[in-house]
C-alpha cells in the first residue's frame, strides 16, 4: 500500500465547506484544518468534532491554540491517534505506517511546503503539522493534508522536508509525530450526532470560569504598543495567536451548533459568529494601530465580542440541555 486513502488526487481535490473562501476565517490553525479535511475525505462530518471550541481560554499572551482532543476523535469516529516514536529516518517510519493503512501526522518545516507559497514557502522557517497520505521514497514525492487542502510535493522540497542533506555533524531529525489508526467501519451518522451532543455538554462544563475575551481586552492595547516596537513580521505572529485563534475558534463553534440543531441554537450561533466577525474587524484595526502608532481606538474594539461571549454562554446553559429532543 502506497496510500492510506486511495483515489485522492491533489489536482482535483475539493476542500470541505468549512474552508470556503466565503467564511470569515477560511483557515483556522494547521491541526484543526488538517482534521477537517481528513474526516471529509472519509465522508465523515467534521462539524461533529467542534464542541471542544467552548473550552478556549485566554492564556495571558495568547488564546488557546485549539486542537481537537484525541479522545473526542475516538469517541466520535472510532479513530485512535497516538504518538509515533521516531528512532530511524522519519520517512521510513511514515512509509511503514502507510503500508499498514495508518496516517502519520508530522510537525515539519513550512519552508518546504509549496502550498504556503507567498507566506512561508522558501521565505521563513516555521513549525506546522501535515498528514502524509502517499509517500514514494524512490521518486522522492508525497501527497499531504495541510491547512485547508490536499497537496503534493517532491524533489528538493522532499529532501529539505526530511533534512536528507544534513551534514554528519547535524543533530538528529526527530519531528514530533502522531499516527492515526482507522476502524474497520465508522459509526452511523445518528450515533455520531448523539455522541456530539454528549460532548457538547461535556465541553460546556469545561468552559473558562471568566470571560476570556474580556481578559484579553484588558491587556490588548498595552500588548499592541509592544508589538508596534517590533518588526512588522512580528505583527502577523501576534495576530495569528490572538485574534485569528479566537475568531476562527468561534466561527467553528457556530458551524458546530448549526450542524447539531440550527433552530435550537439560532441565538447561540449568531453570538458565536459575532465573536468571529469582531475579531476579524479588530485585526484590521490592529494593523492600522501598529502602522500609525495610535492605540486608543483598541480600548473598546472588543466590547461587542465580550458581550457576545456572555450571551452565548448564557444561551447554551439553556439550549444545550433542554433542546436535545428537538435535534
Amino acid at each position: 500500500m502506497t496510500s492510506v486513502f486511495l483515489g485522492l488526487d491533489p489536482a482535483s481535490y475539493m476542500p470541505h465547506v468549512l474552508h470556503s473562501a466565503e467564511r470569515v476565517w477560511p483557515e483556522t490553525n494547521c491541526y484543526v484544518d488538517l482534521w477537517i479535511e481528513v474526516l471529509s475525505a472519509q465522508k465523515l462530518p467534521p462539524e461533529a468534532m467542534l464542541g471542544f471550541t467552548l473550552t478556549q481560554d485566554f492564556e495571558s499572551d495568547q488564546f488557546t491554540f485549539f486542537k481537537v482532543p484525541l479522545e473526542d476523535l475516538e469517541t466520535l469516529y472510532g479513530i485512535r491517534v497516538t504518538e509515533l516514536a521516531i528512532f530511524d529516518r522519519p520517512e521510513r517510519h511514515v512509509a511503514e505506517q502507510i503500508a499498514r493503512g495508518r496516517l502519520s501526522l508530522m510537525e515539519l518545516d513550512s519552508y518546504y511546503l509549496p502550498d504556503t507559497r507567498g507566506v512561508t514557502y522558501r521565505q521563513e522557517h516555521g513549525k506546522t503539522t501535515v498528514a502524509i497520505n502517499r509517500l514514494d521514497l524512490e521518486k522522492r514525492e508525497l501527497d499531504y493534508f495541510h491547512n485547508g487542502g490536499f497537496f503534493t510535493l517532491g524533489g528538493e522540497d522532499f529532501e529539505g522536508l526530511f533534512q536528507m542533506d544534513a551534514g554528519t555533524d547535524a543533530l538528529p531529525f526527530l519531528p514530533y509525530t502522531e499516527f492515526a489508526k482507522f476502524p474497520a467501519a465508522y459509526p452511523d451518522i445518528r450515533d455520531i450526532r448523539e455522541t456530539a451532543w454528549k460532548l457538547l455538554r461535556h465541553h460546556y462544563a469545561r468552559r473558562p470560569d471568566e470571560n476570556p475575551i474580556r481578559a484579553f481586552a484588558d491587556v490588548f492595547p498595552a500588548q499592541v504598543e509592544r508589538v508596534a516596537e517590533r518588526d512588522f513580521g512580528f505583527f502577523h505572529k501576534y495576530a495569528f495567536n490572538t485574534l485569528r485563534q479566537v475568531g476562527a475558534n468561534f466561527e467553528l463553534l457556530a458551524s458546530h451548533l448549526a450542524w447539531l440543531n440550527g433552530r435550537a441554537f439560532a441565538e447561540a450561533r449568531q453570538q458565536a459568529l459575532k465573536i468571529a466577525e469582531v475579531a476579524k474587524s479588530t485585526q484590521f484595526q490592529l494593523a492600522r494601530a501598529v502602522t500609525r502608532k495610535k492605540f486608543s481606538p483598541l480600548a473598546t474594539a472588543l466590547d461587542p465580542a465580550i458581550e457576545a461571549w456572555d450571551v452565548l454562554m448564557a444561551d447554551l446553559a439553556l439550549t444545550a440541555t433542554e433542546n436535545r429532543e428537538a435535534a
